[in-house]
Protein backbone atom coordinates (compact mmCIF):
# COMPACT_ATOMS: atom_id res chain seq x y z
CA UNK A 1 0.00 0.00 0.00
CA UNK A 2 1.25 3.41 -1.14
CA UNK A 3 0.81 6.55 1.00
CA UNK A 4 -1.03 9.70 -1.24
CA UNK A 5 1.20 12.16 -0.70
CA UNK A 6 -0.68 14.99 -2.12
CA UNK A 7 -1.02 17.02 0.84
CA UNK A 8 -4.13 18.87 1.63
CA UNK A 9 -4.07 21.79 4.46
CA UNK A 10 -7.37 22.60 6.63
CA UNK A 11 -7.41 25.98 8.56
CA UNK A 12 -8.35 26.35 12.25
CA UNK A 13 -7.88 29.01 14.81
CA UNK A 14 -7.18 26.21 17.34
CA UNK A 15 -5.85 22.42 16.86
CA UNK A 16 -5.65 20.64 20.08
CA UNK A 17 -3.81 17.16 19.46
CA UNK A 18 -5.77 14.60 21.78
CA UNK A 19 -9.12 14.04 23.06
CA UNK A 20 -8.73 12.67 26.53
CA UNK A 21 -9.96 14.44 29.40
CA UNK A 22 -6.98 17.49 29.17
CA UNK A 23 -7.94 18.21 25.08
CA UNK A 24 -11.36 17.64 25.87
CA UNK A 25 -11.14 20.33 28.55
CA UNK A 26 -9.23 22.91 26.45
CA UNK A 27 -11.96 22.38 23.75
CA UNK A 28 -14.72 23.21 25.69
CA UNK A 29 -13.00 26.45 26.65
CA UNK A 30 -11.64 27.21 22.84
CA UNK A 31 -15.40 26.22 20.75
CA UNK A 32 -17.09 28.00 23.92
CA UNK A 33 -15.07 30.97 22.97
CA UNK A 34 -16.49 31.02 19.22
CA UNK A 35 -13.05 30.01 17.95
CA UNK A 36 -13.54 27.58 14.89
CA UNK A 37 -11.50 24.51 16.92
CA UNK A 38 -10.22 20.83 15.90
CA UNK A 39 -9.31 18.56 17.94
CA UNK A 40 -7.60 15.04 16.40
CA UNK A 41 -7.32 11.86 18.06
CA UNK A 42 -5.33 8.48 17.43
CA UNK A 43 -9.06 6.85 18.88
CA UNK A 44 -12.76 8.12 19.29
CA UNK A 45 -12.63 10.36 22.64
CA UNK A 46 -14.59 8.32 24.71
CA UNK A 47 -11.78 5.69 24.48
CA UNK A 48 -8.70 7.95 25.25
CA UNK A 49 -6.83 6.98 28.12
CA UNK A 50 -7.92 8.72 30.88
CA UNK A 51 -11.18 6.23 30.48
CA UNK A 52 -8.84 4.18 32.32
CA UNK A 53 -8.78 6.96 35.56
CA UNK A 54 -10.54 4.69 38.11
CA UNK A 55 -10.48 6.47 41.71
CA UNK A 56 -11.22 10.26 41.19
CA UNK A 57 -10.20 13.63 41.13
CA UNK A 58 -8.62 15.45 44.20
CA UNK A 59 -10.37 18.94 45.47
CA UNK A 60 -10.95 20.05 48.81
CA UNK A 61 -14.94 20.21 48.60
CA UNK A 62 -15.17 19.29 52.35
CA UNK A 63 -18.16 17.29 51.70
CA UNK A 64 -17.28 14.25 54.66
CA UNK A 65 -14.91 16.35 56.90
CA UNK A 66 -13.08 19.56 57.50
CA UNK A 67 -10.45 19.86 54.09
CA UNK A 68 -8.44 23.33 53.02
CA UNK A 69 -6.93 23.50 49.99
CA UNK A 70 -3.53 24.39 51.86
CA UNK A 71 -3.58 21.37 53.19
CA UNK A 72 -3.50 19.75 49.58
CA UNK A 73 -0.99 22.35 48.67
CA UNK A 74 1.09 21.01 51.34
CA UNK A 75 0.53 17.13 50.35
CA UNK A 76 1.30 17.86 46.85
CA UNK A 77 4.55 19.61 47.67
CA UNK A 78 5.65 16.92 49.98
CA UNK A 79 4.16 14.49 47.49
CA UNK A 80 6.53 15.77 45.33
CA UNK A 81 9.95 15.23 47.23
CA UNK A 82 9.90 19.09 46.78
CA UNK A 83 10.61 19.01 43.30
CA UNK A 84 7.11 20.81 42.21
CA UNK A 85 6.95 24.67 41.48
CA UNK A 86 4.96 26.12 43.97
CA UNK A 87 3.14 28.33 42.24
CA UNK A 88 1.93 25.89 39.96
CA UNK A 89 0.66 23.64 42.64
CA UNK A 90 -0.89 26.56 44.68
CA UNK A 91 -2.55 27.49 41.47
CA UNK A 92 -3.92 23.98 40.94
CA UNK A 93 -5.21 23.74 44.46
CA UNK A 94 -6.66 26.76 44.48
CA UNK A 95 -8.84 25.69 41.12
CA UNK A 96 -10.10 22.36 42.25
CA UNK A 97 -13.34 22.89 43.78
CA UNK A 98 -14.02 24.97 40.72
CA UNK A 99 -13.09 22.34 38.08
CA UNK A 100 -15.05 20.02 39.58
CA UNK A 101 -18.25 22.23 40.05
CA UNK A 102 -17.80 22.42 36.19
CA UNK A 103 -18.24 18.58 35.64
CA UNK A 104 -21.10 18.37 38.02
CA UNK A 105 -22.30 21.51 35.52
CA UNK A 106 -22.06 19.07 32.89
CA UNK A 107 -24.21 16.60 34.04
CA UNK A 108 -20.92 13.95 35.42
CA UNK A 109 -22.64 11.37 37.31
CA UNK A 110 -20.44 11.36 41.04
CA UNK A 111 -21.53 9.33 43.65
CA UNK A 112 -23.26 11.17 46.48
CA UNK A 113 -23.34 10.82 50.25
CA UNK A 114 -26.94 11.22 51.96
CA UNK A 115 -27.11 14.66 51.62
CA UNK A 116 -27.03 14.43 48.08
CA UNK A 117 -23.32 16.47 48.18
CA UNK A 118 -20.29 14.80 45.58
CA UNK A 119 -18.87 11.44 47.76
CA UNK A 120 -15.22 11.47 48.38
CA UNK A 121 -12.51 9.08 49.67
CA UNK A 122 -9.56 8.52 50.90
CA UNK A 123 -6.02 8.20 49.02
CA UNK A 124 -2.70 7.99 49.41
CA UNK A 125 -0.82 10.99 50.36
CA UNK A 126 -3.87 12.89 51.17
CA UNK A 127 -4.01 14.00 54.75
CA UNK A 128 -5.60 16.54 56.86
CA UNK A 129 -3.83 19.66 58.53
CA UNK A 130 -0.49 19.48 57.23
CA UNK A 131 0.02 15.72 57.63
CA UNK A 132 -1.48 14.86 60.34
CA UNK A 133 -3.87 12.27 59.48
CA UNK A 134 -5.71 10.93 55.98
CA UNK A 135 -8.68 12.94 54.46
CA UNK A 136 -11.56 12.03 52.21
CA UNK A 137 -10.71 14.15 49.22
CA UNK A 138 -11.15 12.29 45.65
CA UNK A 139 -14.25 12.86 44.50
CA UNK A 140 -15.04 9.55 42.15
CA UNK A 141 -17.73 7.94 39.86
CA UNK A 142 -17.47 4.43 41.57
CA UNK A 143 -14.13 3.17 39.79
CA UNK A 144 -15.13 4.28 36.73
CA UNK A 145 -14.08 8.26 37.31
CA UNK A 146 -12.32 8.66 34.01
CA UNK A 147 -14.88 7.04 32.43
CA UNK A 148 -17.64 9.40 33.26
CA UNK A 149 -15.51 12.22 32.93
CA UNK A 150 -15.11 11.89 29.34
CA UNK A 151 -18.47 11.03 28.27
CA UNK A 152 -19.39 14.61 30.00
CA UNK A 153 -16.62 16.22 28.53
CA UNK A 154 -17.39 15.17 25.36
CA UNK A 155 -21.43 15.92 25.10
CA UNK A 156 -20.13 19.17 26.19
CA UNK A 157 -17.94 19.51 23.10
CA UNK A 158 -20.42 18.47 20.64
CA UNK A 159 -22.83 20.94 22.24
CA UNK A 160 -20.28 23.60 21.60
CA UNK A 161 -19.79 22.39 17.97
CA UNK A 162 -16.08 21.18 18.29
CA UNK A 163 -14.90 19.76 15.26
CA UNK A 164 -13.77 16.00 15.91
CA UNK A 165 -10.72 14.05 13.23
CA UNK A 166 -10.74 10.66 14.94
CA UNK A 167 -8.47 8.30 14.10
CA UNK A 168 -5.52 10.95 13.07
CA UNK A 169 -2.15 11.15 13.94
CA UNK A 170 -0.75 13.85 14.42
CA UNK A 171 3.08 13.57 13.03
CA UNK A 172 5.09 16.49 13.64
CA UNK A 173 5.14 20.41 14.80
CA UNK A 174 5.15 23.23 12.41
CA UNK A 175 6.94 26.55 13.58
CA UNK A 176 7.96 28.86 10.93
CA UNK A 177 11.17 30.60 11.01
CA UNK A 178 10.52 32.53 13.50
CA UNK A 179 10.10 29.58 16.11
CA UNK A 180 6.05 30.40 16.15
CA UNK A 181 4.33 27.12 16.13
CA UNK A 182 1.86 27.66 13.01
CA UNK A 183 -0.04 23.88 12.96
CA UNK A 184 0.71 20.50 12.97
CA UNK A 185 0.84 17.77 9.82
CA UNK A 186 -1.14 14.83 10.18
CA UNK A 187 -2.05 11.29 8.72
CA UNK A 188 -5.55 9.77 8.57
CA UNK A 189 -4.98 6.30 9.61
CA UNK A 190 -7.80 4.88 7.49
CA UNK A 191 -6.10 6.06 4.52
CA UNK A 192 -2.50 7.21 4.76
CA UNK A 193 -3.63 10.75 3.69
CA UNK A 194 -1.59 13.62 5.00
CA UNK A 195 -3.25 16.81 5.96
CA UNK A 196 -1.45 19.94 7.48
CA UNK A 197 -3.69 21.66 9.91
CA UNK A 198 -3.13 25.28 9.79
CA UNK A 199 -3.59 26.95 13.17
CA UNK A 200 -3.26 30.43 15.14
CA UNK A 201 -2.72 27.99 18.44
CA UNK A 202 -2.27 24.20 19.05
CA UNK A 203 -2.25 22.58 22.28
CA UNK A 204 -0.76 19.27 22.91
CA UNK A 205 -2.81 16.88 25.09
CA UNK A 206 -1.55 13.92 23.87
CA UNK A 207 -0.93 11.99 27.72
CA UNK A 208 1.92 9.90 28.21
CA UNK A 209 4.41 7.51 27.13
CA UNK A 210 3.97 4.37 29.76
CA UNK A 211 4.60 2.08 26.51
CA UNK A 212 8.54 2.30 27.01
CA UNK A 213 8.29 -0.32 29.45
CA UNK A 214 7.26 -3.61 29.36
CA UNK A 215 5.13 -3.76 32.08
CA UNK A 216 2.61 -0.84 32.53
CA UNK A 217 -0.86 0.18 33.15
CA UNK A 218 -0.81 2.60 30.04
CA UNK A 219 -2.93 1.59 26.60
CA UNK A 220 -0.96 0.72 23.68
CA UNK A 221 -1.78 4.38 22.11
CA UNK A 222 0.20 5.87 25.00
CA UNK A 223 3.22 6.38 22.86
CA UNK A 224 4.79 9.58 24.32
CA UNK A 225 3.88 11.05 20.19
CA UNK A 226 3.24 14.55 21.67
CA UNK A 227 7.12 14.68 23.41
CA UNK A 228 8.60 13.07 20.08
CA UNK A 229 7.02 15.96 18.50
CA UNK A 230 8.11 18.73 21.11
CA UNK A 231 11.65 16.82 20.57
CA UNK A 232 11.97 17.28 17.24
CA UNK A 233 11.06 20.66 17.04
CA UNK A 234 13.75 21.77 19.11
CA UNK A 235 11.72 21.62 22.30
CA UNK A 236 13.80 20.16 25.75
CA UNK A 237 11.44 18.10 27.73
CA UNK A 238 11.87 18.75 31.71
CA UNK A 239 11.74 15.90 34.56
CA UNK A 240 11.95 12.80 32.21
CA UNK A 241 13.74 10.55 34.70
CA UNK A 242 10.99 10.95 37.60
CA UNK A 243 8.27 7.77 36.72
CA UNK A 244 5.87 6.57 38.79
CA UNK A 245 5.04 2.77 39.43
CA UNK A 246 1.28 2.14 40.24
CA UNK A 247 1.89 0.28 43.49
CA UNK A 248 -1.28 -2.28 42.47
CA UNK A 249 -1.05 -3.44 38.88
CA UNK A 250 -2.28 -6.93 38.49
CA UNK A 251 0.24 -9.60 38.61
CA UNK A 252 1.27 -10.83 35.39
CA UNK A 253 -0.92 -8.59 33.17
CA UNK A 254 -0.56 -4.70 34.43
CA UNK A 255 -3.91 -3.81 34.82
CA UNK A 256 -4.22 -1.28 36.71
CA UNK A 257 -5.93 -1.73 40.74
CA UNK A 258 -6.68 1.50 41.57
CA UNK A 259 -5.78 3.45 44.94
CA UNK A 260 -9.10 3.88 45.50
CA UNK A 261 -9.18 0.13 46.81
CA UNK A 262 -6.97 1.04 49.33
CA UNK A 263 -8.56 4.41 50.08
CA UNK A 264 -12.06 2.18 50.86
CA UNK A 265 -9.79 0.17 53.36
CA UNK A 266 -7.84 -2.47 51.38
CA UNK A 267 -4.69 -3.70 52.88
CA UNK A 268 -1.48 -5.20 51.20
CA UNK A 269 -0.08 -8.34 52.72
CA UNK A 270 3.08 -10.92 52.31
CA UNK A 271 2.98 -14.44 52.21
CA UNK A 272 3.41 -14.36 56.13
CA UNK A 273 0.08 -12.40 56.11
CA UNK A 274 1.71 -9.41 57.52
CA UNK A 275 0.18 -5.92 57.09
CA UNK A 276 3.69 -5.24 56.02
CA UNK A 277 3.16 -1.43 55.18
CA UNK A 278 2.83 -0.36 59.18
CA UNK A 279 6.48 -0.79 59.15
CA UNK A 280 7.70 1.33 56.16
CA UNK A 281 4.68 4.12 56.63
CA UNK A 282 3.86 3.72 60.13
CA UNK A 283 0.76 6.79 60.60
CA UNK A 284 -0.15 6.65 56.74
CA UNK A 285 0.35 2.84 56.10
CA UNK A 286 -1.43 1.69 52.56
CA UNK A 287 -1.91 5.65 51.96
CA UNK A 288 1.44 6.48 51.87
CA UNK A 289 2.68 8.07 48.39
CA UNK A 290 3.10 6.04 45.85
CA UNK A 291 6.39 5.65 45.26
CA UNK A 292 7.10 4.59 48.68
CA UNK A 293 4.13 1.92 48.71
CA UNK A 294 5.99 0.32 45.48
CA UNK A 295 9.54 0.28 47.09
CA UNK A 296 8.11 -1.20 50.12
CA UNK A 297 6.11 -3.96 48.01
CA UNK A 298 9.31 -4.34 45.55
CA UNK A 299 11.66 -4.55 48.97
CA UNK A 300 9.02 -7.47 50.34
CA UNK A 301 9.55 -9.76 47.30
CA UNK A 302 13.14 -8.94 46.95
CA UNK A 303 13.60 -10.16 50.87
CA UNK A 304 11.27 -13.18 49.96
CA UNK A 305 7.87 -12.28 51.22
CA UNK A 306 6.62 -12.36 48.08
CA UNK A 307 3.36 -14.72 47.38
CA UNK A 308 2.97 -17.26 44.32
CA UNK A 309 4.81 -19.89 43.24
CA UNK A 310 7.48 -17.76 42.61
CA UNK A 311 7.15 -15.79 45.71
CA UNK A 312 6.77 -12.50 42.89
CA UNK A 313 4.04 -10.32 43.90
CA UNK A 314 1.73 -9.64 47.23
CA UNK A 315 -1.65 -9.88 48.19
CA UNK A 316 -4.13 -6.60 48.08
CA UNK A 317 -6.77 -7.71 50.64
CA UNK A 318 -10.57 -6.42 50.39
CA UNK A 319 -12.12 -9.96 51.68
CA UNK A 320 -12.69 -8.07 55.06
CA UNK A 321 -15.13 -5.21 53.44
CA UNK A 322 -18.84 -5.51 52.88
CA UNK A 323 -19.77 -7.36 49.89
CA UNK A 324 -21.93 -4.65 49.29
CA UNK A 325 -19.66 -1.55 49.53
CA UNK A 326 -17.32 -3.50 47.14
CA UNK A 327 -20.45 -4.06 44.50
CA UNK A 328 -21.53 -0.26 44.71
CA UNK A 329 -18.19 1.34 44.99
CA UNK A 330 -15.15 -1.32 43.01
CA UNK A 331 -17.94 -2.91 40.88
CA UNK A 332 -15.27 -2.35 37.90
CA UNK A 333 -12.40 -3.60 39.93
CA UNK A 334 -14.18 -7.18 40.88
CA UNK A 335 -14.71 -7.38 37.38
CA UNK A 336 -11.06 -6.34 36.44
CA UNK A 337 -9.70 -8.91 38.68
CA UNK A 338 -12.00 -11.97 38.13
CA UNK A 339 -11.04 -11.58 34.43
CA UNK A 340 -7.55 -10.86 34.71
CA UNK A 341 -6.18 -12.66 38.30
CA UNK A 342 -8.85 -15.09 38.21
CA UNK A 343 -10.08 -13.77 41.61
CA UNK A 344 -13.08 -12.93 43.05
CA UNK A 345 -11.94 -9.75 45.30
CA UNK A 346 -14.83 -10.69 47.49
CA UNK A 347 -13.69 -13.93 48.41
CA UNK A 348 -10.14 -13.87 48.50
CA UNK A 349 -6.87 -11.11 47.67
CA UNK A 350 -6.11 -9.71 44.25
CA UNK A 351 -2.62 -10.83 43.26
CA UNK A 352 -0.83 -7.19 42.67
CA UNK A 353 2.82 -5.42 41.82
CA UNK A 354 4.48 -2.08 40.90
CA UNK A 355 3.73 -1.30 37.14
CA UNK A 356 4.94 1.63 35.04
CA UNK A 357 1.87 4.00 35.53
CA UNK A 358 2.59 7.49 34.84
CA UNK A 359 4.92 10.27 33.50
CA UNK A 360 5.93 13.23 35.92
CA UNK A 361 7.88 15.12 33.35
CA UNK A 362 7.15 16.02 30.29
CA UNK A 363 6.67 19.35 27.83
CA UNK A 364 7.76 22.72 30.22
CA UNK A 365 4.91 24.79 30.55
CA UNK A 366 4.32 27.69 32.99
CA UNK A 367 0.16 27.00 35.41
CA UNK A 368 -1.23 29.08 32.33
CA UNK A 369 -0.60 26.51 30.36
CA UNK A 370 1.50 28.39 27.32
CA UNK A 371 4.97 25.78 26.82
CA UNK A 372 8.16 27.42 28.18
CA UNK A 373 11.38 26.79 26.95
CA UNK A 374 14.93 28.16 28.27
CA UNK A 375 16.05 31.46 27.12
CA UNK A 376 20.48 31.89 26.61
CA UNK A 377 20.22 33.42 29.90
CA UNK A 378 18.40 30.86 31.53
CA UNK A 379 15.42 32.49 31.79
CA UNK A 380 12.05 31.42 30.29
CA UNK A 381 10.60 31.83 27.01
CA UNK A 382 7.71 31.48 25.95
CA UNK A 383 6.72 29.35 22.72
CA UNK A 384 4.51 31.18 20.58
CA UNK A 385 1.86 29.60 19.74
CA UNK A 386 2.64 26.79 21.64
CA UNK A 387 0.23 25.25 24.69
CA UNK A 388 0.61 21.72 26.32
CA UNK A 389 -1.52 20.38 28.96
CA UNK A 390 -2.33 16.85 30.97
CA UNK A 391 0.31 14.02 31.30
CA UNK A 392 2.45 15.42 28.62
CA UNK A 393 3.01 18.28 29.94
CA UNK A 394 5.33 19.45 33.01
CA UNK A 395 3.81 22.07 34.58
CA UNK A 396 5.69 20.44 37.70
CA UNK A 397 2.39 20.36 40.15
CA UNK A 398 3.97 16.30 40.62
CA UNK A 399 7.62 16.85 40.86
CA UNK A 400 9.62 13.95 41.55
CA UNK A 401 6.29 11.81 42.61
CA UNK A 402 2.57 12.08 42.01
CA UNK A 403 0.07 12.23 44.55
CA UNK A 404 -3.10 9.77 43.52
CA UNK A 405 -5.93 11.51 42.31
CA UNK A 406 -3.51 14.74 41.35
CA UNK A 407 -3.70 13.57 37.85
CA UNK A 408 -7.22 14.09 36.88
CA UNK A 409 -7.12 17.36 38.56
CA UNK A 410 -3.97 18.10 36.47
CA UNK A 411 -6.03 17.73 32.97
CA UNK A 412 -8.54 19.56 34.21
CA UNK A 413 -7.22 22.84 36.10
CA UNK A 414 -4.45 22.72 33.20
CA UNK A 415 -6.38 21.74 30.28
CA UNK A 416 -8.95 24.54 30.51
CA UNK A 417 -5.80 27.14 31.88
CA UNK A 418 -4.20 26.10 28.55
CA UNK A 419 -7.76 27.24 26.75
CA UNK A 420 -7.93 30.00 28.05
CA UNK A 421 -4.35 31.08 27.19
CA UNK A 422 -5.05 30.27 23.76
CA UNK A 423 -8.60 32.35 23.88
CA UNK A 424 -6.30 35.06 25.60
CA UNK A 425 -3.79 34.93 22.60
CA UNK A 426 -6.25 34.80 19.63
CA UNK A 427 -7.98 38.17 20.76
CA UNK A 428 -4.50 40.00 18.85
CA UNK A 429 -4.53 39.83 15.33
CA UNK A 430 -7.07 37.56 13.60
CA UNK A 431 -4.78 36.29 10.58
CA UNK A 432 -2.57 33.02 10.33
CA UNK A 433 0.65 33.16 9.92
CA UNK A 434 2.53 32.13 6.79
CA UNK A 435 2.87 28.26 6.78
CA UNK A 436 7.10 27.49 5.53
CA UNK A 437 7.22 26.03 2.34
CA UNK A 438 8.40 22.71 3.65
CA UNK A 439 5.65 22.14 6.48
CA UNK A 440 4.88 18.92 5.03
CA UNK A 441 8.53 17.79 4.31
CA UNK A 442 9.30 15.94 7.64
CA UNK A 443 6.23 14.08 7.73
CA UNK A 444 6.96 13.04 4.30
CA UNK A 445 9.97 11.88 4.14
CA UNK A 446 9.40 10.00 8.20
CA UNK A 447 6.84 7.85 5.98
CA UNK A 448 8.58 7.16 2.97
CA UNK A 449 11.67 5.62 4.83
CA UNK A 450 9.09 3.39 6.16
CA UNK A 451 7.12 2.08 3.55
CA UNK A 452 10.49 1.93 1.01
CA UNK A 453 13.27 0.76 3.63
CA UNK A 454 14.32 -2.89 2.85
CA UNK A 455 16.52 -4.37 5.24
CA UNK A 456 15.44 -2.99 8.59
CA UNK A 457 14.39 -3.91 11.30
CA UNK A 458 10.49 -5.30 12.63
CA UNK A 459 8.58 -2.30 14.76
CA UNK A 460 8.09 -5.43 17.19
CA UNK A 461 11.59 -6.13 17.34
CA UNK A 462 12.31 -2.56 17.84
CA UNK A 463 9.52 -1.85 20.22
CA UNK A 464 10.80 -5.18 22.39
CA UNK A 465 14.23 -3.19 22.68
CA UNK A 466 12.48 -0.18 23.99
CA UNK A 467 10.55 -1.96 26.62
CA UNK A 468 13.42 -4.32 27.74
CA UNK A 469 16.45 -1.95 28.20
CA UNK A 470 13.89 0.33 30.15
CA UNK A 471 12.24 -2.16 32.12
CA UNK A 472 16.15 -3.62 32.72
CA UNK A 473 17.97 -0.29 33.80
CA UNK A 474 15.38 2.36 35.11
CA UNK A 475 13.10 0.52 37.24
CA UNK A 476 11.66 1.06 40.62
CA UNK A 477 14.94 0.70 42.00
CA UNK A 478 17.76 2.39 40.44
CA UNK A 479 21.96 1.13 40.19
CA UNK A 480 24.61 3.70 39.10
CA UNK A 481 26.40 1.15 36.71
CA UNK A 482 22.79 0.20 35.46
CA UNK A 483 22.06 2.97 34.50
CA UNK A 484 25.68 3.76 32.31
CA UNK A 485 24.54 0.95 30.81
CA UNK A 486 21.20 1.77 30.12
CA UNK A 487 22.08 4.94 28.88
CA UNK A 488 24.79 2.72 25.92
CA UNK A 489 21.74 0.16 25.27
CA UNK A 490 19.21 2.87 24.56
CA UNK A 491 21.77 4.62 22.31
CA UNK A 492 22.46 1.48 20.77
CA UNK A 493 18.00 1.03 20.35
CA UNK A 494 18.08 4.25 18.77
CA UNK A 495 20.14 3.12 15.60
CA UNK A 496 17.23 -0.06 15.37
CA UNK A 497 14.64 2.44 15.46
CA UNK A 498 16.39 4.59 12.31
CA UNK A 499 15.68 1.74 10.61
CA UNK A 500 12.59 0.45 10.44
CA UNK A 501 10.91 -1.54 8.47
CA UNK A 502 7.73 -2.85 7.52
CA UNK A 503 8.34 -6.20 6.61
CA UNK A 504 5.41 -7.97 4.68
CA UNK A 505 4.56 -5.09 2.01
CA UNK A 506 1.73 -7.44 1.02
CA UNK A 507 0.02 -6.90 4.06
CA UNK A 508 0.61 -3.74 5.07
CA UNK A 509 -2.07 -1.76 6.85
CA UNK A 510 -2.20 1.87 8.28
CA UNK A 511 -1.81 0.18 11.90
CA UNK A 512 1.30 -1.09 10.77
CA UNK A 513 2.58 2.23 9.64
CA UNK A 514 1.43 4.09 12.22
CA UNK A 515 3.09 1.75 15.27
CA UNK A 516 6.21 2.52 13.32
CA UNK A 517 5.61 6.50 13.32
CA UNK A 518 4.75 5.83 17.04
CA UNK A 519 7.93 4.02 17.68
CA UNK A 520 10.10 6.98 16.77
CA UNK A 521 8.03 8.74 19.65
CA UNK A 522 8.65 6.47 22.01
CA UNK A 523 12.19 6.28 21.63
CA UNK A 524 12.94 9.81 22.12
CA UNK A 525 11.30 9.61 25.42
CA UNK A 526 13.10 6.40 26.47
CA UNK A 527 16.57 8.31 25.74
CA UNK A 528 15.17 11.41 27.72
CA UNK A 529 14.32 9.53 30.65
CA UNK A 530 17.72 7.08 30.69
CA UNK A 531 20.08 10.02 29.71
CA UNK A 532 18.24 12.18 32.54
CA UNK A 533 17.79 9.65 35.27
CA UNK A 534 21.98 8.54 34.84
CA UNK A 535 22.67 12.33 35.12
CA UNK A 536 20.58 13.06 38.19
CA UNK A 537 22.60 11.65 41.69
CA UNK A 538 20.43 11.81 44.46
CA UNK A 539 16.80 9.82 44.95
CA UNK A 540 13.93 11.77 44.69
CA UNK A 541 10.70 10.56 44.76
CA UNK A 542 10.63 7.99 42.33
CA UNK A 543 14.05 8.20 41.36
CA UNK A 544 15.66 5.63 43.98
CA UNK A 545 19.16 5.41 43.44
CA UNK A 546 21.40 2.69 45.44
CA UNK A 547 24.80 5.22 45.43
CA UNK A 548 22.97 8.29 46.99
CA UNK A 549 23.98 8.45 50.54
CA UNK A 550 21.24 8.29 53.51
CA UNK A 551 22.51 10.22 55.90
CA UNK A 552 21.09 13.07 58.37
CA UNK A 553 22.52 16.18 55.61
CA UNK A 554 21.47 13.98 52.92
CA UNK A 555 17.72 11.85 54.45
CA UNK A 556 16.86 9.31 51.46
CA UNK A 557 19.47 9.70 49.84
CA UNK A 558 18.20 13.31 48.69
CA UNK A 559 20.46 16.33 48.21
CA UNK A 560 19.12 19.84 48.02
CA UNK A 561 21.78 20.97 47.76
CA UNK A 562 22.65 20.37 44.47
CA UNK A 563 19.98 18.77 43.13
CA UNK A 564 16.79 20.55 43.80
CA UNK A 565 16.44 21.64 40.00
CA UNK A 566 14.84 20.55 37.02
CA UNK A 567 16.28 18.61 34.42
CA UNK A 568 15.63 19.60 30.66
CA UNK A 569 16.61 16.82 27.95
CA UNK A 570 17.48 18.52 24.79
CA UNK A 571 17.20 15.90 21.83
CA UNK A 572 20.06 17.80 19.93
CA UNK A 573 23.44 16.05 21.46
CA UNK A 574 21.83 14.49 24.02
CA UNK A 575 22.58 17.31 26.68
CA UNK A 576 20.97 18.04 29.71
CA UNK A 577 20.62 21.33 31.35
CA UNK A 578 19.03 22.43 34.50
CA UNK A 579 16.56 24.89 35.85
CA UNK A 580 15.58 26.33 39.61
CA UNK A 581 12.71 25.10 40.98
CA UNK A 582 9.95 27.56 42.26
CA UNK A 583 10.08 27.48 45.39
CA UNK A 584 7.38 30.93 45.72
CA UNK A 585 3.69 30.10 46.01
CA UNK A 586 1.52 32.89 44.48
CA UNK A 587 -0.21 33.99 47.92
CA UNK A 588 1.20 32.14 50.72
CA UNK A 589 4.28 31.05 52.36
CA UNK A 590 6.68 28.82 50.88
CA UNK A 591 6.23 24.79 51.98
CA UNK A 592 9.74 24.74 53.71
CA UNK A 593 11.99 21.82 52.83
CA UNK A 594 12.01 19.32 55.06
CA UNK A 595 12.28 14.82 55.38
CA UNK A 596 9.60 13.55 53.81
CA UNK A 597 7.70 10.76 55.75
CA UNK A 598 4.53 9.21 56.08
Amino acid sequence: MSVPMNVSILKFDAVVVGAGGAGLRSAIQLSEAGLKTAVLSKVFPTRSHTVAAQGGVAASLGNSEEDHWRWHMYDTVKGSDWLGDQDSIEYMCRKAVEVVVDLEHYGMPFDRVDNGKIYQRNFGGHMSNFGEKPVRRACAAADRTGHAMLHAMYQRNVKANTQFFVEWMALDLIRDPEGVVVGVSAMEMETGQIAIFHARAVIFATGGAGRIFASSTNAFINTGDGLGMAARAGIPLEDMEFWQFHPTGVAGAGVLITEGVRGEGGILRNADNEHFMERYAPNAKDLASRDVVSRAMTTEIKEGRGCGPNRDYVLLDITHLDPETIMKRLPGIREISIQFAGVDPIKAPIPVVPTAHYQMGGIPTSYDGRVVALGADGENVVVPGFYAAGECACASVHGANRLGTNSLLDLLVFGKSAGDSAVEDLKVGKAHRELPKDAADRARSRIEAIDQRQGGVSVHEARQAIACAMQDHAGVFRFADLLQKGVTRILEVEKMTQNLEIKDKSLVWNTARVEALETENLIEVAKATMISAEARKESRGAHMRDDAPNTPEFPNGRNDKAWLKHSLWHREGNRVAYKPVRLQPLTVETVALKTRSY
